[in-house]
């Protein structure tokens, strides 16, 4: 039988480049399981990868997912880019490196055993679950802030 999963995602970013945070909810029936982390410089695209990835890792057995995500980076990437990237060996059709290509291919590697159905949703439109994803991507900020701030006393 396979499991089905339900998540959504989302990355922060304040500054562009600058500190980051990515966050994931998952539910699978009754259980519910929330990850987040930051990083103290990157991008709201790469955060956006992360959360992502990050759930799809997380996963222990092979599930059918309906992933959801505010980011139309994720959603254009992982459905109408990627194939195309994978026949031009990670080049872009004007033949430039596709950029964030380790966390594309990290995030490819972790759709294989799955069968994702991805769904774009407006951000901060009152979805409840992508109004938490949003809430602990800036938590993990905030949270590597204060403890920046603990070792800096």
């Amino acid at each position: 039988m396979t499991t089905r999963v339900i998540i959504y995602t989302d990355g922060a970013c304040r500054g562009n480049p600058g500190p980051g945070g990515w966050g994931a909810l998952l539910r699978y029936g009754d259980h519910v399981r929330e990850l987040c982390g930051a990083e103290v410089q990157t991008t709201n695209n790469r955060m956006e990868l992360m959360g992502a990835i990050q759930a799809l890792e997380a996963l222990t057995r092979c599930s059918s997912i309906d992933l959801y995500t505010d980011s139309q980076y994720v959603i254009k990437g992982i459905s109408e880019w990627l194939p195309a990237w994978i026949k031009r060996s990670w080049r872009t059709a004007g033949k430039a490196p596709v950029k964030n290509v380790d966390l594309w291919q990290r995030l490819h590697a972790a759709t294989l055993n799955h069968d994702v159905r991805w769904h774009w949703v407006k951000g901060h439109s009152g979805v409840p679950d992508n109004e938490i994803v949003d809430g602990l991507a800036n938590a993990a900020i905030d949270r590597m802030h204060n403890e920046a701030s603990q070792l800096e006393t």
